[in-house]
């Protein structure tokens, strides 16, 4: 292909495309997509339970990961360290993996850390405020209890305060 038609053809595919426009998705009526309003499901609800779970597997990783995920280091470790005395490159390298991998696991490590801790302070953020939510409701009740003054049915109007067209005496 000689330079003045690949130019060419570089000027005709530019043409093409700024020419028309391609959007990168299927059409909204297909089918296959996500069709219902996010509303229609209500907000997001996570009981304690779901929360103290969470914070349970993590810290069930993060002591799985101590104890099963560095198993190989000192075993690694150790023959890097034979390797390398007897003159072999390789334990260079076995050394390198070893330490990559203990610095990795410890950074999974963290992470379980982190959202162990998390959701322990997730859990008891919330059920702070839950209790100090249900202790204004029950003092808006006891207060809503006080202001009731109705005699008789409710809906109707209460006699003490007369009828509507009536006219109280003045003294």
């Amino acid at each position: 292909m000689a330079w003045d038609e690949w130019e060419q053809l570089k000027s005709q595919a530019a043409e093409r495309q700024s020419t028309q426009m391609q959007l990168n998705q299927l059409d909204p009526g297909s089918g296959g997509g996500y069709t219902q309003d996010p509303s229609h499901f209500g907000d997001l609800a996570v009981s304690q339970g779901d929360l103290a779970k969470i914070g349970k597997n993590a810290f069930g990783l993060y002591n799985d990961l101590w104890n099963r995920g560095r198993r190989a280091v000192p075993t690694s470790e150790t023959a890097a360290g034979t390797l390398s005395k007897d003159g072999f490159t390789l334990g260079g390298a076995l050394k390198h993996v070893a330490t990559r991998w203990d610095e990795q696991l410890s950074s999974l490590r963290d992470a379980c850390a982190h959202i162990s801790n998390h959701m322990t302070v997730t859990k008891k953020l919330h059920s702070g405020n839950d209790q100090y939510i249900r202790r204004q409701m029950s003092s808006i009740d006891l207060l809503d209890a006080g202001f009731d003054e109705r005699v008789g049915e409710p809906g109707r109007k209460n006699s003490v305060y007369g009828e509507s067209g009536e006219k109280k005496d003045e003294n």
